[in-house]
């Protein structure tokens, strides 16, 4: 089935060149900081440019003067106009490597302004962002995409102006000489720049797919070759289907940079051989103008001023082709700083209201409350660029979700419910009744679409999104643990704590001595993702963390379901510490372990069709709860307990649902 993702919605050529104009704007502004360098770098190549351009003339000079006067040669001319010509390269030179090193800082300053701006405005995105989009896709855009750029700027943007002072100066130099030979020399320029641009339009749509391709490489890396990638494909014997998918994609990529890299390979060679050719036809012209076959002035063409204007026109050459291929180049580019800018000019779906109000664990009360809560799944952003692909392959039949089967398929409809302060409350349901989404609006991961949910009579939207943050704590079925240390696992969730601190939360989570137990200690590595630990270690690590983190609201999303039994009483013994004193709302797997929550929702297509206490929903048999309490133990092919007895496994609080 195609995976979720952003859609393409695709860009025509004349949409592409209409959008040029506005994304060169947005280069100059992320290059303002840098005026005063790029002014140098400006003064710097017209200088340097000046100082070749003096060559020519002492060229001719040394022809007509020096060497082949009408008084003989004359030596000691000779000698400075030899001095001249080799001290200007040198100092240019010089200037070169200054240009070079302004560039390079440039460039790479903007480009790490542009990987921040980026990443930061990336922080800000909505959930619903980032569960529609291939994390591969958006490290592509951060590392490649924006690698590409930085090209441009550090190479590219330095080659253009080079070259165009160059181009200048040369024809200013040519026009001086000859202005005759130089119409000769300029008479195809205009079908060249026709050309080019056309190949260029051609070569900036290749780049965008080419980059397309790419991120999609990366997404198959990212997914296939995590920790997680492995196993599965290894489990279901996928591993040559996966092979085979990166072949493909590989495939792909190879012949867009082929058809890239030949785009416009006709045009130069024709380019090239013109200027090849054109020294012949200036000596034609310049003997028919030393007969008086056409019009001219014979007397002004001297050896001098032949050898030197095709010196000029010799390095005319090389920086035209330059500075045309570097145009196609820049066209390219375009594509590359579209890709970035798409992400950048996204608004964020879940931000601060105006006025927001910023609260503390310390002030609030912790009472939660859904009122009339209507809630759907947004739909994928749409980007443009490259449409999501199958999976494993062609399929027979398209899968369409939900939302677009019936708009009035709500996740959570006619949500009310009310959790009070320092109470623990357990959501039960079957799978996809909503239990998770609910949990997901209290801290606006998502909005709703309709009604309020509310902490202390305060709706969720009016408060601040960083304190809102501070005020909740979860704790995950699968708690992610980054490649690090467990100290600094543990202390992600209160920058500056002491070590006193980390130890203390770990104990109270009941897993320190088990971190004592390995050599490092704390300083143990856990591997990407936690992968060197047990499930119940990663998941009493995720307690330590929440714990360090103090937080008034705690949510718990089936924390325990696939834990054993021993390894289940530590974790039920460190979420009971982490429960006290705090507002719980917990989603119920193992039902026996809510017995003495204080109110239990039922939930079935995302509406609550029933709570209560525990012996409240089970004197309804016919109810939801008393219906999946039954099934459970008929699972475990046990019988259920009767009234007053103790379930088969019951925690030293039984309020912890997971």
């Amino acid at each position: 089935m195609p995976r979720p993702g952003p859609s393409a919605t695709g860009l025509t050529p004349e949409e592409l060149a209409a959008d040029n104009s506005a994304t060169l704007a947005r280069i100059a502004r992320l290059l303002r900081p840098y005026r005063g360098s790029l002014l140098a770098v400006a003064a710097v190549v017209v200088l340097a440019a000046i100082l070749n351009s003096i060559v020519p003339f002492l060229t001719r000079a040394v022809f007509d003067n020096a060497l082949f006067g009408e008084d003989g040669p004359d030596l000691v001319l000779l000698g400075w106009l030899v001095v001249g010509m080799c001290v200007l390269p040198i100092l240019a030179a010089v200037l070169g490597i200054a240009q070079n090193w302004l560039t390079s800082t440039i460039g790479n300053s903007a480009m790490a302004d542009l990987r921040s701006e980026l990443f930061a405005h990336l922080q800000k995105m909505e959930l619903a962002f980032f569960t529609t989009t291939k994390t591969g896709a958006i490290q592509s855009r951060l590392a490649n995409d924006v690698a590409g750029v930085r090209t441009v700027l550090t190479d590219t943007a330095t080659s253009i102006l080079q070259n165009s002072v160059t181009v200048t100066a040369a024809f200013i130099s040519m026009v001086i000489l000859s202005w005759e030979l130089t119409l000769l020399t300029i008479i195809l320029m205009p079908l060249f720049i026709w050309l080019q641009l056309k190949v260029g339009r051609r070569r900036q749509q290749l780049a965008r797919r080419t980059q397309e391709n790419l991120s999609e490489m990366t997404a198959i890396t990212e997914e296939s070759l995590s920790v997680s990638g492995i196993l599965l494909s290894k489990v279901f014997n996928r591993s040559e289907s996966e092979a085979q998918r990166y072949r493909q994609a590989n495939l792909e990529q190879t012949k867009l940079q082929v058809e890239q890299a030949m785009t416009g390979r006709l045009f130069f060679a024709t380019v090239q051989t013109f200027f090849a050719i054109t020294p012949a036809i200036i000596y034609l012209l310049a003997g028919f103008i030393l007969t008086g076959k056409v019009g001219g002035d014979p007397s002004a063409m001297t050896a001098g001023t032949l050898v030197a204007f095709t010196t000029v026109q010799a390095r005319l050459q090389m920086p035209l082709l330059q500075l045309m291929r570097v145009s196609l180049d820049v066209q390219t580019s375009l594509a590359l700083f579209r890709r970035i800018f798409e992400y950048l000019d996204l608004e964020p779906a879940i931000v601060d209201r105006p006025g927001a109000k910023t609260v503390t664990p310390e002030e609030l009360q912790g009472e939660i409350e859904f009122r009339d809560v209507y809630f759907r799944y947004p739909e994928p952003r749409k980007l443009t660029g490259g449409t999501e692909g199958a999976r494993f392959g062609d399929v027979a039949e398209t899968l369409e979700s939900p939302n677009n089967v019936d708009v009035d398929a709500w996740t959570l409809a006619e949500l009310n419910l009310k959790i009070g302060p320092g109470q623990l409350a357990a959501i039960v349901g079957p799978s996809g009744s909503g239990k998770t989404t609910a949990t997901y609006l209290v801290p606006r991961f998502y909005d709703v679409n309709s009604g309020q949910v509310l902490i202390d009579g305060i709706d969720v939207r009016d408060i601040s999104l960083s304190s809102l943050a501070d005020c909740i704590g979860m704790v995950t079925q699968e708690p992610y643990l980054f490649h690090g240390t467990i100290g600094d696992n543990i202390a992600y969730a209160k920058p500056g704590a002491t070590a006193e601190e980390i130890v203390q939360s770990a104990k109270d989570a009941n897993i320190h001595d088990r971190i004592m137990s390995f050599p490092d200690g704390y300083d143990t590595i856990t591997g990407e993702r936690g992968y060197r630990l047990s499930g119940g270690e990663k998941q009493r690590i995720a307690i330590a963390r929440v714990l360090l983190k103090n937080p008034r609201i705690l949510i718990l999303d089936e924390a325990t379901s696939a834990l054993d039994n021993e390894t289940e009483r530590l974790v039920q013994e460190a979420l009971e510490r982490a429960t006290t004193g705090r507002t719980t709302l917990a989603i119920a797997h193992r039902l026996t372990t809510i017995h003495n929550a204080d109110v239990i929702f039922g939930l079935a297509a995302g509406r609550v069709v029933e709570r209560g206490t525990h012996e409240e929903l089970m004197a309804d048999p016919d109810g939801l709860y008393a219906r999946l309490y039954k099934e459970q133990f008929i699972a475990r092919r046990e019988s259920p307990p009767t009234s007053g007895e103790n379930p088969p496994f019951l925690p030293l609080r039984a309020d912890i649902c997971l």
